[in-house]
């Protein structure tokens, strides 16, 4: 389903990577000044031919915490995860679009009938 999704939003290769909380709190202190954990993070690449459309790096103890507490699976939780990277990687960002993101992920996350999304489930 992934791999789907992803076709559907661009023709490029993503990197997909799950770690551990500690790899995660690390990568978040180095990208972002935070010192703290995360559930995803995205790396976009400079737009060149051959290259990768950028990474996206899940927090797997966060998607086995949010799964069992919101009591859905948790290939879900990573496809939603999944879903919120790859729509920064393709230049999304829910913090400055006037709500153009959670509109594509509600969109996208309604075709595959997953649970609600990051955007949806931290709202208000």
């Amino acid at each position: 389903m992934m791999e789907t999704i992803a076709q559907s939003l661009s023709d490029k290769d993503i990197e997909l990577m799950i770690v551990g909380d500690d790899e995660m709190k690390l990568l978040n202190k180095q990208t972002r000044g935070l010192d703290q954990s995360t559930d995803v993070l995205s790396f976009p690449l400079e737009p060149m031919e051959h290259v990768p459309l950028g990474s996206i790096i899940i927090n797997e103890k966060k998607v086995k915490e949010v799964a069992l507490a919101l009591g859905h699976q948790e290939q879900e939780e990573v496809t939603l995860l999944f879903i919120h990277g790859l729509l920064h990687l393709v230049g999304y960002d829910h913090e400055t679009d006037d709500g153009a993101m959670r509109e594509k992920e509600k969109e996208i996350i309604t075709a595959y009938h997953l649970p609600k999304s990051l955007i949806v489930r931290t709202e208000g």
